[in-house]
């Protein structure tokens, strides 16, 4: 595991994280750790998706769908003599 030194932390933000470490039962140190995994741990949906479609798409050679036919789009009256 990898040692991180963080300098300059404003005295505010450090009481913010030494208070939601006692209220979740931890050290700060500990607080900071979880922090930063639930920040950086995971991925972001969005990308877990792309990457899932694309490892779909290599190993299917991907689908064609067809697509139905596109209908006429209807007229809208907008004289404003209307109902």
């Amino acid at each position: 595991m990898a040692t991180l030194t963080i300098r300059g932390v404003d005295a505010a933000i450090q009481q913010r994280i030494r208070m939601q470490a006692a209220q979740h039962g931890r050290s700060m140190e500990a607080e900071v750790r979880a922090t930063l995994s639930q920040v950086y741990g995971e991925v972001p949906f969005g990308v877990a998706l792309l990457r899932a479609l694309d490892q779909f798409r290599q190993e299917t050679g991907g689908v064609d769908l067809e697509l139905p036919a596109r209908s006429q789009p209807r007229v809208v009256d907008l004289s404003g003599d209307g109902p």
